[in-house]
């Protein structure tokens, strides 16, 4: 059976900035082939003509497919599937697909839609992306312009009109495999170091919170998560129940909110995160270097590493990647003629703490010899 095509699900409150950081991800796609659903509805289009606009080679108009009809969580059946199924009939079908819900949507009724059998068996929710607005967040507003919000929202009689906004926010953050402090540049480094600690201690136990300014995240990181979230409804659960989302002018506030007030800040972009590369020995236990690998990421914050480990005795290499504290191996292929040892990329926000994370790395690779001969 093929293997399934990976969707990332942006979602977050109007002027979060989401299709700043999904225009920023195209730019910086390094050929691969991304397909988006933008979830906007009525006469305007925002979103969608930034997107087709953005000239990237391996993102075409026909690439940006637009659910006008309606909030996507009432529209799963009659809108959203068949979209999503024309997406992966293509003859050349997308690598990677990535999802906008409207700016007040629940991301848990369109998670629940991929166990629908007519794509359970074809994609996946790679990750769940949720974006806020750092300054307003911080201030207790959850958005840059509550009352555009709350007039949007009484624009559609299927909304829940009373619904505190912090209600909706908690869910969003309830779902979240990844959560984007966006607008950083707008908080002081003591204010964003604690709203992103707050933000930790309020979603699930393993979450991501990273920061950035202008949607600025490294393909690698917001990619390829890997969290296979439909299968995990019980615990992305809604806090609060009730239906709502919102309008077209979700995103036209969205792009206005982040970009009109931030193109002075172009400069900061991916300069917030690093990576470098580790190169280490062989390792005996994969199981225990594992586990010790674990341990080095919790330590330092870690928000990616991979690459590909040499075991002693083994003739194929192991290949390791971790998403946060989540590590993976498998082996793949034999080394051949290239040389044997382990060579790790790490990658995560800017300040990195690079000769303690090698220190830990080494010690890693030689904790189970240590353990044998003590």
């Amino acid at each position: 059976m093929a293997a399934k095509i990976p969707a990332t699900v942006v979602t977050g409150f109007l002027g979060a900035g989401k299709t700043t950081l999904i225009r920023n991800m195209l730019q910086n796609a390094n050929g691969k082939r991304i397909a988006l659903i933008i979830n906007e509805f009525g006469d305007l289009g925002v979103d969608g003509d930034i997107l087709k606009g953005c000239g990237i080679e391996t993102c075409t108009e026909d690439d940006v497919m637009e659910l006008s009809n309606g909030c996507i969580c009432c529209t799963v059946a009659e809108d959203f599937i068949p979209t999503l199924e024309k997406l992966l009939d293509r003859d050349l079908p997308p690598e990677h697909i990535v999802i906008e819900t409207s700016g007040l949507a629940l991301p848990q009724p369109l998670v629940r839609a991929f166990g629908w059998p007519e794509i359970s068996t074809r994609v996946t929710v790679d990750g769940v992306v949720t974006v806020v607005d750092g300054r307003a967040v911080k201030d207790g507003q959850f958005a840059h312009n509550v009352a555009a919000v709350d007039a949007q929202r009484k624009l559609d009689e299927n909304l829940d009109h009373e619904t505190p906004l912090s209600e909706l926010f908690d869910d969003q953050i309830a779902c979240a495999d990844m959560i984007v402090v966006n607008k950083a540049d707008l908080l002081s480094g003591d204010e964003a170091e604690a709203l992103v600690a707050h933000l930790k201690s309020e979603a699930r136990s393993g979450v991501q919170v990273v920061k950035a300014t202008m949607g600025a995240l490294p393909v690698e990181v917001l990619l390829g998560q890997g969290a296979g979230a439909e299968g995990d409804m019980d615990a992305r659960g809604e806090v609060h129940h009730h239906h709502h989302d919102d309008h077209e002018d979700a995103h036209a506030g969205d792009h206005e909110g982040d970009d009109h007030h931030h193109d002075h800040h172009h400069e900061h972009g991916h300069d917030e995160f690093e990576s470098f590369v580790v190169e280490l020995g062989e390792i005996n236990d994969p199981k225990a270097f594992a586990t010790q690998v674990a341990e080095v990421i919790r330590a330092h914050n870690i928000l990616r590493l991979k690459g590909f480990v040499a075991v002693a005795g083994k003739p194929m290499r192991l290949t390791l990647q971790a998403v946060g504290p989540r590590v993976d191996t498998y082996f793949d292929q034999p080394f051949g003629s290239a040389a044997r040892a382990t060579r790790l990329v790490v990658i995560g926000e800017a300040g990195l703490a690079r000769g303690a994370i090698e220190t830990a790395l080494a010690a890693a690779v030689r904790g189970p010899v240590a353990r044998e001969t003590a």
